[in-house]
């Protein structure tokens, strides 16, 4: 009966022009003029303030009141920055969905609009929620403040969940992607919901429930709807359950009825694992993607295993590049992704230069390509191979001083490019020719440390290799698990390795049957062997293990680290925390995972070194399959990359005719939030802004 009444006086009003839009978007200066919804109604009395956010305090620029309508309208005095970000909070007033009396001083809803809002504005508990777990990383109470890039890229995400003007549905999360392959919509719908609880006092203990459930392990509690969102989207895997509870207590299912009287729908029906707010993204002839980079505006660079809707299994190898706004919008071509400069089949080698050159190793053409910014190939049609004398290439990276060093996995090369000078470039050693190549059997990614060393995992070997970028032929080598891939080095110089056989008994007779393969019939064999047998696991029935390795590469204690969320640990990325975030390439439905790294005061309290801080199970959110990288942009947002998706078509002799297509994996699964964000590009160790 309130809404029905509140829209005819609204209609009614618009009649006659008492609402302000403005023709175009506004700018900072203009007026913008917009409606505070509590519960689905009007909130009347509450206190709107426009804000700037930028490297500091936040900086105040307006403030008004929303009148009997929820209506408001608010002018910047003076305008702020480019590179600021604008938001509104609204705090206290009363809505209409309100029974009780008096204004809720509880109330405090917020609207990220970014720098170039809408005319039109609507604050409500979607909106509460798209900003809040956008800029997760950097918000406390009502203050937004952050480096330039995060805080753009973080309010260029919002309307991928909320449409700005009506406080309604955004873009992506309903799209069919999100819809149908997520639980992100019902999670978000869920959450928005159990805020409107408080927001509309639906019980008269409502807000004081909120806080209860929504009290974050350490500090203090919450004391109005928006820091109670903000320690849920901090915390996502707290006593999940605790916010649940809350949708049947405040909407039960009326007797005789089927749906609860909720706000908003789709609600959940049953416990989430977290609560976290997952996204994929597709497009830009992305399939299958290997190894991903960011640039310096925030763009991921990917190398593709497979070209879409091509027929076939896992050893056709002749993917292209794709390229991905921070919003998660392709800018690749549509079906091809980037081509040229001797593309073909992207494997676990990206990297991106100083100067936002995009540097991918390729198997299909053995061999090395070098795009720029724009997607344009640097190298020759066949790329840079030495004149065939590549073999399928794996890791890449460019280092503090600019040099690129990179690996071919089938003939043990280590490749040298001074300077970043892809003419220049050598093999420094392959097999058993020198030192380091010694030392490396399917050698598969590399990283390098705050002393200038690099280190080296192999594939084919339970060790990872160490020397000198100054000297190569200075050799150490130190045990780690079975068939390791991802390495990344902390802040502290620590090496952080996943090991996709683990480190026991039977890790070691895979590792054993591998390396026959290797020798006998080569990596591609030995690629095919291990690729099913991680496909095998079915949600970790052999299980991975991740070492971390001291600076002078000695165990850490606890290491080698296992759980139920590394099934099959194959890319390890480190975040502006130094904790460890790890993609799984194992089951369909594989997760990513949390660790706690080794600055334990960033950690929940009581963790320790290698616990694992996200559910026992990792985070599944919806849209992952079986992985291979996982990287953490200037936002704090974790992307983790689909490589398989049908695992029988990929290893079956004769896969079904109807699902041929589909064993490279589908689009790329953005986590909002989750990780305290690092500078892009990532040369050398991860580095918080």
């Amino acid at each position: 009966m309130h809404k029905v009444v509140y829209m005819t006086k609204l209609a009614a009003l618009l009649l006659t022009g008492g609402v302000l839009s403005l023709a175009s978007g506004a700018t900072a200066a203009d007026t913008v003029d917009g409606q505070v919804l509590g519960g689905g109604l009007p909130v009347v009395g509450s206190t709107v303030t426009l804000l700037a956010a930028g490297s500091g305090a936040p900086q105040q620029l307006a403030q008004a009141h929303t009148d009997a309508y929820g209506r408001f309208a608010v002018s910047s005095i003076s305008a702020p920055g480019p590179d600021a970000s604008l938001y509104l909070v609204a705090k206290g007033g009363h809505s209409a969905a309100d029974r009780t009396s008096g204004d809720n001083p509880a109330l405090a809803l917020m609207t990220v609009l970014g720098g170039k809002p809408p005319a039109h504005v609507t604050i409500n508990e979607m909106t509460t929620v798209a900003s809040v777990w956008t800029h997760a990383q950097f918000i406390e109470g009502d203050a937004i403040n952050g480096h330039a890039l995060g805080l753009r890229i973080a309010a260029g995400n919002v309307p991928n969940f909320v449409d700005l003007q009506t406080g309604g549905w955004g873009e992506a999360i309903q799209d069919p992607l999100n819809s149908g392959q997520t639980p992100t919509m019902a999670n978000f719908a869920t959450l928005a919901d159990v805020l409107a609880g408080c927001a509309s006092r639906v019980t008269a203990d409502a807000c004081k429930q909120l806080f209860a459930a929504a009290a974050p392990p350490k500090g203090e509690a919450p004391v109005d709807i928006l820091t109670a969102a903000q320690s849920i989207a901090k915390y996502p895997w707290r006593q999940p359950g605790q916010v649940y509870a809350l949708l049947d207590r405040f909407y039960p299912v009326p007797s005789g009825k089927n749906l609860r009287p909720a706000p908003f729908m789709p609600y959940l029906n049953y416990q989430p694992s977290a609560w976290v707010l997952p996204l994929k993204f597709d497009g830009g002839g992305y399939r299958a993607g290997g190894k991903a980079m960011f640039d310096s505006e925030g763009n991921l660079w990917v190398g593709d295993n497979f070209t879409i809707g091509w027929q076939g299994q896992d050893s056709l190898w002749q993917g292209h590049a794709s390229k991905f706004a921070p919003n998660g919008r392709a800018l690749s071509p549509k079906t091809t992704g980037f081509t040229g400069g001797g593309m073909e089949g992207g494997t676990f080698g990206a990297a991106v230069d100083s100067h936002d050159n995009a540097w991918l190793t390729s198997y299909g053409s053995k061999s090395i390509t070098v795009f720029d910014k724009t997607g344009k190939p640097l190298t020759p049609p066949e790329g840079i191979n030495f004149d065939g004398r590549l073999g399928l290439m794996q890791g890449i990276i460019v280092t503090p001083s600019g040099d690129v060093w990179a690996l071919g996995v089938e003939k043990r090369q280590l490749v040298h490019f001074p300077k970043g000078d892809w003419t220049k470039g050598r093999i420094v050693c392959e097999a058993d020719s020198a030192e380091p190549c010694k030392s490396f059997l399917a050698p598969f990614h590399l990283g390098i440390d705050q002393q200038d060393r690099i280190w080296v995992s192999n594939s084919g070997v339970d060790h990872v290799t160490r020397f000198p970028a100054s000297d190569p032929s200075k050799v150490e080598k130190f045990k780690v698990g079975f068939n390791s891939s991802g390495l990344a080095i902390d802040s502290q110089g620590n090496v952080w390795v996943t090991e996709r056989f683990g480190s026991g008994l039977l890790g070691m007779m895979h590792l054993i049957d591998m390396g026959i393969r290797l020798k006998l019939k080569g990596v591609e064999a030995a690629s095919d062997y291990l690729t099913e047998t991680m496909s095998e696991q079915k949600g970790g029935r052999f299980g991975g293990s991740v070492t971390l390795l001291r600076p002078d590469g000695s165990a850490y204690a606890g290491s080698p680290f296992t759980g139920g969320g590394l099934p099959g640990p194959w890319a390890a990325v480190v975040d502006g925390n130094d904790n460890v975030w790890v993609s799984n390439f194992a089951a369909a439905n594989s997760p990513i995972v949390q660790l706690c790294g080794v600055r334990t005061e960033t950690c929940p309290p009581g963790m320790k070194t290698g616990d694992q801080i996200s559910p026992p199970g990792g985070y599944v959110g919806g849209g992952l399959q079986m992985q291979t990288d996982i990287a953490v942009d200037p936002a704090g947002n974790v992307w983790a990359m689909n490589n398989w998706q049908d695992i029988d078509s990929c290893v079956a002799t004769k896969p079904n005719e109807a699902l041929s297509t589909r064993c490279g994996g589908q689009g790329v699964v953005i986590f909002y939030g989750m990780a305290k964000p690092v500078n892009a590009p990532q040369i050398g160790p991860a580095r918080a802004p």
